[in-house]
């Protein structure tokens, strides 16, 4: 039997369905998958961009961002001088800080010998000791650098006035010794501190790039860097990122002398720890950091992470374009496939299971990796899946829906139940065209139907042969077999179409011969008063026919054509002149896996010139009987005559009323070696 999968998958067959499912669907649904295909993929590549997605990204980045933070001891580089709430309590100065204590500060940062020094205050109004803290940036040795900001890219914080005040300060104060540098922080929709500002033309570099520049920490890959600021968690809570001393402490050249070792080749950053002022919310707001569980970070503290940042030089590319671009198709594409992909509903839902939580964990990947994942969708991926998995399997829903309003209405009653049910989870195995396929054929019909209408009313006949033909049917469709026809009461049937089962043959021997059992039965319970009725004969053969939908615009059969169904019809006739109920040929009989059969001969058919070698169905009878005539049979294809003879004699004794046999011993008899029996 042919491989009917090896058809099925064959690239023309893969494209005669494609173009059959485009047709059904039409352009109006194909336009509408189209365009969802097109904002799955909009989305999966751009939902750190999108309002509603946003959000959810940012809260993903967070908690892979708080994941992977380094842990760390106290950074020997960078120290904090702070102003605090007891600060503005004792120069009784609140906005603007005091700038008396920030001077003298100053000078003693200059002697203990820091490394450089920035400044996140800043002087945008002019206050009464101006003077003072002119002179201490003046006389300064070490490089310093002055919070800048302006109207343009800092709306909120600085108004043009004050910028012009502040211009005006840095005028007075700057040396070779002391520049301004930008102090922008720039935050996410949400309000979190997430990313490196953009280097704005206008502004003066930013305050870790102005620390650096031009000395042995500087790293040029920051220059325009604008990805992740790499927040550092401490290993226990006494032993802070970095040291934080208040600026009081300081400024006093008593005490001074006892911060001197966290001053000393550092550099020093200077701004406010104020509980309700230049405060930001960052990657740990929403879980609180692991360690000290604060959940906010003062300004001052966002420059030094991200200073300490460029001096570990953890510059953190994101991944190539090309690759995002990729996965983002890659996760339309998953979509696509799972709505294309008929399975068990289980099967399914582990699936997406399976997708859902390696579109979650491959940015975890990524990001362990050690790559820049800022922008790097997750639920972008997702959402795109379900968008994508929607639009397909809409578009399946509709396609299934038209197979199956035309399986229904072609279907009809000729086909059993688990071949119908078959066709309507996979329509396309019912083929619209004619094909050639290799099919178990059976013709019955039932003797003397013909002399019978005759004798008995219409109304009778109608009746008799509905209930004949609803038997006979019932036992093809239990048996698995397609309904081919009814011609008066003969009934025309094959298995291996439209879907073939390698059980074909077993079931088409079995349905023979219960359909001869079942006229049988229709016999002993023919009403009282009506003629003897005859018997069934069937005739079995497996051959080739051409199978599929023929008709015209209004109707259409499907059936089956050929020299198979030809043989099968010559076969059931042949029952007649050779005694026999049942008729199958050794092709038939061969691929059947039954041991039921007798050999019946060889006969030369009507309308054939090739033999056909004959078998009947014999269940019930003995082994040794059955034996008997595979010895006559073989014994006279031998041309061994006297064996034959033999044989006959031995057998005629035992075969009683066998009409069948004994029509075998007499056509064996009256022909030579191999002689088939030719019937008229």
């Amino acid at each position: 039997m042919p491989d009917r999968g090896s058809v099925k998958n064959s690239p023309s067959e893969i494209g005669n369905t494609a173009r059959r499912s485009l047709r059904q669907l039409g352009w109006q649904r194909i336009t509408v998958a189209l365009l969802l295909l097109a904002l799955a993929l909009h989305i999966a590549f751009n939902s750190w961009r999108l309002p509603l997605l946003h959000d959810a990204e940012a809260a993903l980045y967070d908690i892979r961002a708080v994941n992977f933070s380094p842990r760390t001891d106290t950074d020997k580089r960078v120290t904090l001088v702070v102003y605090t709430a007891d600060t503005n309590r004792a120069t009784g100065q609140i906005s603007p800080v005091d700038r008396t204590i920030l001077s003298k500060a100053l000078t003693q940062i200059d002697q203990l010998g820091a490394k450089g020094v920035g400044i996140d205050v800043l002087f945008d109004s002019p206050q009464d000791d101006d003077e003072a803290l002119r002179a201490s940036l003046k006389a300064m040795r070490t490089p310093v650098y002055l919070a800048f900001a302006d109207n343009r890219t800092n709306p909120e914080a600085i108004t043009y006035e004050q910028e012009q005040d502040l211009r005006a300060f840095m005028a007075s104060v700057q040396t070779d010794v002391v520049r301004p540098t930008s102090i922008l922080l720039e935050t996410d929709a949400d309000g979190v501190a997430r990313y490196w500002p953009k280097q704005y033309a206008g502004l003066p570099p930013l305050l870790s790039l102005a620390l650096t520049n031009g000395g042995p920490d500087a790293d040029p890959r920051f220059a325009r860097y604008t990805g992740p600021i790499r927040y550092r968690v401490p290993t226990a809570t006494d032993r802070p990122v970095f040291d934080k001393i208040p600026i009081d402490l300081l400024a006093d050249p008593e005490t001074a002398p006892l911060v001197a070792d966290a001053i000393k080749g550092r550099y020093i950053l200077i701004g406010g720890d104020f509980s309700d002022f230049d405060q930001f919310d960052t990657p740990f707001t929403r879980t609180g950091n692991p360690v000290t569980g604060e959940t906010r970070m003062i300004g001052v503290e966002v420059h030094a992470s991200m200073l300490a940042q460029l001096l570990d030089k953890a510059w953190k590319a994101p991944p190539a374009l090309w690759l995002q671009v990729l996965a983002a198709i890659a996760a339309v594409g998953l979509g696509v496939i799972t709505a294309l992909v008929q399975s068990r509903t289980w099967v399914q839902a582990l699936s997406v299971l399976a997708q859902f939580a390696m579109f979650l964990i491959v940015p975890f990947l990524v990001e362990r990796a050690g790559y820049d994942t800022l922008n790097l969708p997750a639920t972008g991926w997702i959402v795109g899946w379900l968008i994508a998995f929607t639009a397909v399997s809409s578009s399946v829903r509709a396609v299934n829906a038209a197979q199956r309003e035309f399986a229904q209405g072609a279907l009809g009653k000729y086909l059993p139940r688990s071949v119908a049910n078959e066709i309507m989870r996979n329509p396309e195995r019912l083929m619209l065209h004619g094909e050639k396929r290799q099919i178990f054929c059976l013709f019955s019909d039932l003797e003397g139907f013909t002399k019978l209408t005759h004798a008995v009313e219409p109304e009778m006949i109608a009746r008799l042969l509905n209930d004949y033909l609803d038997r006979l049917s019932a036992v093809v469709l239990e048996y698995g077999g397609t309904l081919d026809k009814f011609v008066g009461d003969a009934v025309v049937a094959f298995w291996g179409a439209p879907i073939a089962y390698p059980d074909d043959g077993e079931r088409a021997v079995k349905a023979a011969y219960a359909m001869y059992l079942a006229g049988e039965e229709f016999r002993k319970a023919a009403p009282e008063g009506v003629p003897k009725i005859g018997r069934t004969r069937v005739g079995v053969h497996y051959g080739d026919a051409v199978v599929g939908n023929f008709g015209g615009e209004g109707r259409i059969q499907y059936t089956a054509l050929g020299d198979a169904m030809n043989t099968a019809a010559r076969l059931e006739g042949a029952n007649k002149p050779l005694d026999t109920k049942v008729l199958v040929s050794r092709e038939a009989a061969e691929r059947s896996g039954l041991d039921w059969f007798r050999p019946m001969g060889s006969v030369t058919l009507r309308g054939r010139n090739t033999p056909v070698e004959i078998f009947e169905p014999v269940p019930d009878m003995p082994e040794e009987q059955r034996q008997s005539a595979k010895d006559l049979v073989s014994a006279h294809s031998a041309g061994e005559a006297d064996r034959v003879q033999t044989l006959t004699a031995t057998i005629a004794e035992s075969v009683n009323n066998d009409d069948a046999m004994v029509n075998l011993i007499e056509r064996l008899r009256n022909t030579h070696k191999g002689e088939s029996y030719v019937l008229g």
